[in-house]
């Protein structure tokens, strides 16, 4: 079946919906010193294959009846699907937030490689 997929790029070809494969995990951090910190623990403890840092986020949002507006920033993690559970068990020890963003989105298209690559890191 893979081989009756068109490819992409010329290069390599997705896979069908692969929700079951690999989620993109989304997290916000005050800084991005935090955010390189807990990337590298992470990554080192094998709980993601990829962490992107996206400075410049700016957050506006209701905490404890105040609106706030303060720059964060993002975190996107690479993930198989079955290793949610303990990357957000280990995000909630490692996170300075007592309630941080912690949000999985299951990826339903990825390029055939990539998310071998994901899977096995």
């Amino acid at each position: 079946m893979i081989d009756e997929l068109p490819e992409t790029g010329g290069r390599e070809q997705s896979l069908p919906p692969v929700s079951f494969g690999m989620m993109v995990v989304f997290c916000t951090f005050p800084s991005v010193e935090k955010a390189r910190e807990v990337a590298g623990e992470i990554i080192s403890e094998g709980l993601a294959a990829c962490v992107n840092i996206l400075p410049g986020v700016e957050s506006i949002y209701r905490w404890e009846g105040e609106i706030q507006n303060e720059s964060e920033v993002l975190g996107l993690f690479k993930v198989a699907s079955d290793g949610f559970q303990e990357l957000e068990e280990a995000i909630l020890v490692k996170h300075p937030y007592d309630s941080p963003e912690i949000v999985g989105i299951s990826a339903d298209k990825v390029t055939g490689k990539y998310l071998e690559w994901v899977v096995a890191n």
